[in-house]
């Protein structure tokens, strides 16, 4: 089976380099390497050039920077636009990027002042995607449950898995 075959059949790209990002940080890359993370309230905004074969990701857990914290990429209105320099630096063209949005789920525990919270760091990442005239072409976003996310610069390509309790069925009586 040639390597294309082996990697359409496998649920996530082959074994080769790759880069984990956490909470708070972002990669960007020329080389086609895999970046993964896993989300739950926070969001993951991956932006590609397929032309010139550069993207990257980051990973933030609020949406905007707070007063007196540190600019980092911890906030999203951070994190997009630092994501959007690192992939420009790297020779990418605004006019041909792309951006997939991930995360942003409503956990069952989440408290009161938690609950829309990753509703809102969606929000932010598609109002810079909009503002920054790049076209969103893909989302998985909301929901009960977080994600495991890996992006394949190889190829642009996104799997996403589910990840943490399924939601309980409710049994209904007459």
């Amino acid at each position: 089976m040639t390597q294309r075959a082996a990697r359409l059949a496998r649920p996530e790209p082959l074994p080769g380099l790759h880069s984990y990002l956490h909470p708070g940080q972002l990669f960007a890359s020329a080389e086609p390497l895999a970046i993964s993370t896993i989300l739950g309230t926070c969001v993951a905004v991956c932006l590609w050039d397929e032309e010139q074969r550069v993207g990257g990701m980051n990973h933030f857990l609020l949406p905007h920077v707070v007063s007196g914290a540190l600019a980092s990429p911890r906030f999203g209105n951070i994190a997009c636009h630092r994501l959007l320099e690192r992939v420009l630096a790297l020779g990418a063209r605004q006019q041909n990027l792309v951006a997939k949005v991930f995360g942003g789920c409503t956990p069952a525990h989440a408290t009161p002042s938690t609950r829309n919270l990753g509703a809102r760091n969606v929000e932010l990442a598609i109002e810079v995607m909009r503002s920054e005239r790049i076209p969103l072409v893909a989302r998985d976003v909301g929901g009960p449950t977080g994600r495991k996310i890996v992006f394949d610069l190889a190829d642009g390509a996104v799997w996403v898995r589910p990840i943490g309790p399924a939601p309980s069925r409710v049994k209904e009586f007459p």
